[in-house]
């Protein structure tokens, strides 16, 4: 680097602006790469049906903190966070390969609760675990999830065909588990100065369960798919509603319409961020790992859409200067 050369920091282009600009210097050279970086999953073609190709990597005191953090949770966790992605695009998860890396602090039996956790989700939500690999770690626990699915080519559905004036859909509600997680750093907190202290959990379960064992919304493609409802666009939220909506804007060069008071918020999320004295809107935008869907539908579809449970509709797709 030059004397003069300003040194280029991650924080200025964010997480997906970095991503946008390193997959710049890829290529694609096969037919068969149908779609790659840029969605929830890669897409490949196939003789019959397309397939979905994403990885996820969890890192100890990045992304879980074992002082608060069942085994068993995080196996299972991990696995729903992986098929997620392979919903953002309409289609079915059917593989798992797993790499694990553990130090010398982990037994034998501290293994086998975080794999039972995988199985448990596996199991729950018919997914083959194909291959799995163990290696040794100077710092602490990795895991490493790459998942396959499938797709009619006809049921593909990416982030770029929103259209203008189109339904903005959701599903589930949001903020429920980056409230569980303020808690559960809250209680790690007064451990650290009280080791005596017992946790105070009393009326939270489900923004901490939402924290620690999410569902993928596999229930909602299912649904949707009954009601012969094709979104238009889609994608995994995992990283706070409002970078979902930027992302799926971007895509597809339109602007968005989001009404505050329609944005589903759980009361229990509401109330506990309430007494924190937190927006609960903030978070419901910004926290993360919701791993719910948004997408968009014709409006057409209005009359369909109200059919299917646990579905807001929190805005319309504008034109691209409507900005979003």
């Amino acid at each position: 680097m030059a004397e003069n050369d300003k040194r280029e920091e991650i924080l200025e282009l964010g997480k997906f602006g970095l991503i946008a600009k390193l997959s710049e210097k890829f290529q694609i050279h096969h037919a068969s790469t149908l779609s790659g970086i840029g969605c929830d999953a890669a897409v490949l073609k196939s003789s019959k049906n397309n397939s979905l190709l994403s990885s996820k990597i969890f890192l100890e005191n990045v992304h879980f903190d074992l002082t608060y953090f069942p085994l068993k949770h995080l196996g299972y966790k991990t696995i729903a966070v992986a098929i997620s992605d392979i919903l953002g695009m309409n289609g079915t998860p059917t593989q798992v390969v797993v790499n694990i890396a553990v130090s010398n602090r982990f037994s034998i039996e501290t293994v086998n609760e975080l794999t039972t956790g995988m199985q448990l989700c596996c199991n729950r939500y018919k997914i083959d675990l194909i291959g799995l690999d163990l290696t040794t770690s100077q710092s602490g626990l990795t895991i490493a999830v790459s998942v396959s699915g499938e797709v009619e080519s006809e049921d593909l559905v990416k982030r770029n065909g929103a259209k203008e004036n189109e339904l903005i859909c959701v599903s589930g509600d949001f903020g429920a588990a980056y409230t569980g997680l303020i808690l559960l750093e809250r209680e790690k907190k007064v451990f650290e100065v009280d080791p005596n202290s017992q946790p105070d959990f009393d009326g939270y379960d489900y923004v901490l369960e939402r924290q620690l064992k999410p569902e993928p919304r596999l229930d909602i493609i299912e649904a949707l798919k009954k009601e012969n409802i094709k979104p238009s666009a889609m994608i995994n939220v995992s990283d706070g509603l409002a970078s979902a909506l930027i992302n799926l804007c971007k895509a597809s060069h339109m602007g968005c319409d989001i009404f505050e008071n329609k944005i589903p918020i759980d009361a229990v999320t509401f109330q506990t961020l309430k007494e924190m004295k937190i927006v609960a809107t903030t978070i419901a935008l910004n926290g993360g790992e919701d791993y719910e869907l948004l997408f968009t539908i014709p409006q057409s579809d209005y009359e369909k859409i109200k059919k299917v449970e646990n579905i807001s509709i929190i805005g319309y797709i504008k034109e691209a200067v409507a900005g979003y």
